[in-house]
């Protein structure tokens, strides 16, 4: 046994744990039951008024069309959910009718079904809910292939599944759940969040902020021309106020920069205010979520005025944060009692490109991913390989239905190798007990062509209401689904049952071997991804630093776009770490525990760089030494992060002799940016020793 077996064999197992917890977990918070209710309606309508006026075959083809087209409407986007029924029905209906075309020439075939298998999963470099939806297109060319047999029915069944998807469309026009429901809680969340901040900081002064929710609500609120004419008021300002609240609450609490004591008056002070700006923003969050006004306490009102007796805080850092969240309170206040109706009117708003502008985006997105290291392009080889040898494969075993072996391969391949893993076990186990339970059903009670249209349509239910729970409930009610769509034809269930368990088996298993012989591992990449989050912090802190010795009109501009970039560096570099936590090869140089320190220093240096927003100036005189150390900071972490890579000591030396002449020439040597300065290049030695292995 070699020394890796036993890290493989216990990376292996927590992921079972993992996958068996978060499988068959049920989030009540995450249930949408009247819009589950809405897509199981579209299936029932098209699978009734084709049973009805057509065949089981097409009923079968319009029920996978509506049910994919309604599954896509699921995914996690901030498109207008008809436009991604509309998408998925057109990619559904275009591939099962090439399929068709070339179903009954194997060779031909499976050179298709391996081009369209690839297409797809380059799809993922335009993000997640493409290579979703496109994986579901090679999906239903699998299944319904079998289904027609003359081109004229070949296209009367690609016709009926994009049907099913323009009824998806129609029944969210014409039935909206919630308008900007959506958009709400995540503009909800990303003040709960900054709430949540304040509280933590009583306990913890230097506790990190999260920017997850913020850079969610940021996604959330990029809409088209036509949607910002009709957003209500509500949901326009308030994630740049929650912005604004972020330094100047991480700035009155620190110890060091806001200059206030961790015990006395002071501090109890400091801690009422965080209190009543917590209690605010929790108003303001539960409000926007409701669609309804805030009613924030008098008691905390009262907290955040002046207090008439004179001032608590001292004059310095801590007095002015304090009396800027008091201003800032005062316009959350404000904006809470305006109108929240629709605004008539354009205003200012992130642009979301249109679904033409699309185009070019994902051309460059590609473009992008075309080289051998991508993840992306080596699981659209590694999908597109396995895909064609599981339908050979397939054709080759007794089954009848050997194309589950390549369906399970597009339904479980994803990516990165925790998700596959994950969603492997997930599928098998849950495919199991769903056609189980519905073959037993099929048995007992041998139902017709309508009873088992019925059954399928309560399975698809299920199916849309625990979308975003665990994936064994999912994998669970689809297997059912399939089965019941199945009894519609006809099929036997004993040959149903056994086979889709000895296929889906095949098939998961024939995923995870393909990763294993190909594979994209992120542990590796672990040094590159921190850094890049580097090089995005000293960006940032570079910006922060300049703006407080020049300012200028395109300062803040130049520091809101430093900020979104090292922030997106943060959660890349989050994704990475996740996903190599569950991979079964070792570390390669950056262990767990170093991970987690130079994690720590990154964002030790990310939050003191916060603190000195809470105090960029207006207008004053340039500060030549501010200026130097700005200059000095940005190429030095950019020749840091190329140490990184190389596996190499960071050298801070040119940051340590900027400081240094910086406090030689301010007189006296602790003004906020200075004391900013100091704690930053501790956390970049931080960061020296975290990524320093022992000798």
């Amino acid at each position: 046994m070699t020394a890796a077996d036993p890290h493989m064999a216990k990376s292996w197992s927590r992921a079972l744990r993992n996958t068996a917890r978060s499988g068959l977990r049920v989030e009540r918070a995450a249930l949408t039951p009247l819009i589950a209710i809405r897509g199981a309606c579209g299936v029932a309508i098209v699978l009734g008024l084709t049973l009805w006026l057509g065949s089981p075959a097409l009923a079968v083809s319009a029920a996978f069309g509506a049910f994919a087209s309604g599954i896509a409407t699921f995914q996690r986007s901030w498109r207008p959910r008809p436009e991604l029924a509309l998408a998925a029905a057109a990619g559904l209906s275009v591939s099962a009718f090439f399929g068709y075309l070339l179903a009954g020439h194997t060779a031909a075939f499976i050179a298709l079904l391996a081009v369209w298998a690839f297409a797809a999963g380059m799809a993922w470099a335009a993000g997640p809910v493409a290579g979703v939806v496109s994986g579901f297109t090679v999906a239903v060319m699998l299944v319904v292939v079998t289904l027609p047999a003359t081109v004229l029915e070949a296209a009367q069944h690609a016709g009926i599944i994009a049907l099913g998807g323009l009824l998806q469309a129609t029944l969210i026009v014409l039935f909206p759940v919630r308008r900007w429901g959506a958009r709400r809680d995540a503009l909800a969340d990303a003040l709960a969040g900054v709430a949540d901040y304040a509280r933590r900081l009583r306990h913890n002064p230097t506790a990190p902020f999260d920017p997850q929710p913020l850079m969610e609500a940021r996604s959330a609120a990029a809409v088209t021309p036509r949607q910002a004419r009709r957003r209500p008021r509500q949901l326009h300002g308030y994630r740049a106020l929650a912005e604004r609240f972020r330094p100047v609450l991480a700035s009155l609490a620190d110890p060091v920069v806001g200059g206030v004591p961790e015990k006395g008056p002071e501090r109890d002070r400091v801690n009422e205010l965080l209190a009543a700006a917590a209690t605010v923003l929790d108003a303001t969050a539960r409000a926007i979520r409701r669609g309804e006004r805030p009613r924030i306490p008098a008691g905390a009102l009262d907290t955040l005025q002046v207090p008439e007796s004179g001032p608590v805080l001292p004059p310095g850092p801590a007095r002015k944060a304090a009396l800027r969240l008091l201003a800032l309170s005062d316009d959350a206040v404000e904006a809470a009692q305006q109108p929240i109706e629709v605004t008539g009117e354009q205003q200012p708003h992130l642009h979301r490109t249109s679904v033409p502008g699309l185009l070019p985006v994902a051309v460059r997105a590609l473009r992008r991913e075309v080289r051998w290291s991508s993840p992306v392009l080596r699981h659209a080889l590694r999908l597109a390989a396995v895909v064609a040898a599981g339908y050979l494969l397939g054709e080759l075993l007794p089954p009848e239905h050997g194309y589950w072996v390549p369906l399970t391969v597009v339904m479980v391949l994803r990516p990165d190798f925790s998700q596959t893993f994950e969603r492997g076990s997930a599928r098998f186990v849950g495919t199991v007990g769903g056609v189980a339970v519905a073959g037993t059903v099929l048995a007992l009670l041998r139902p017709g062509p309508y009873p088992s249209a019925a059954l399928a349509v309560v399975c698809v239910g299920l199916l849309y209401l625990l979308m975003r729970t665990g994936y064994i409930v999912i994998s669970a009610c689809i297997g059912a689904y399939v089965v019941f769509l199945l009894g519609i034809m006809g099929e036997v269930w004993t040959q149903t049952v056994v086979e889709r368990i000895l296929l889906t088996l095949i098939g998961g298993l024939l995923a995870l071997l393909s990763y294993a012989l190909f594979p994209a591992w992120e542990t590796p990449r672990l040094h590159d991804r921190l850094a890049d989050w580097l090089v995005a912090n000293g960006r940032y802190a570079a910006a922060v630093f300049d703006s407080y010795a020049r300012p200028a009109a395109g300062a803040t501009r130049q520091v809101r776009e430093a900020l979104l970039d090292a922030r997106a560096a943060r959660m890349e570099w989050e994704r990475t770490t996740t996903r190599a936590g569950v991979e079964p090869v070792r570390h390669r140089g950056l262990s767990h525990r170093r991970a987690t320190d130079a994690q720590s220093a990154l964002i030790t240096m990310g939050r003191v760089t916060m603190l000195l927003e809470a105090h960029l100036p207006d207008h004053t005189a340039p500060d030549w030494c501010a200026e130097q150390f700005a200059l000095t900071l940005a190429p030095t972490t950019a020749r840091a992060a190329e140490a990184l890579r190389a596996r190499e000591q960071p050298d801070w030396e040119p940051v340590r002799e900027a400081l240094a002449e910086w406090r030689a020439n301010t007189e006296p040597p602790d003004g906020v940016a200075l004391r900013v300065a100091d704690l930053l290049l501790d956390a970049l030695n931080d960061l020296s020793e975290a990524v320093t292995p022992p000798r």
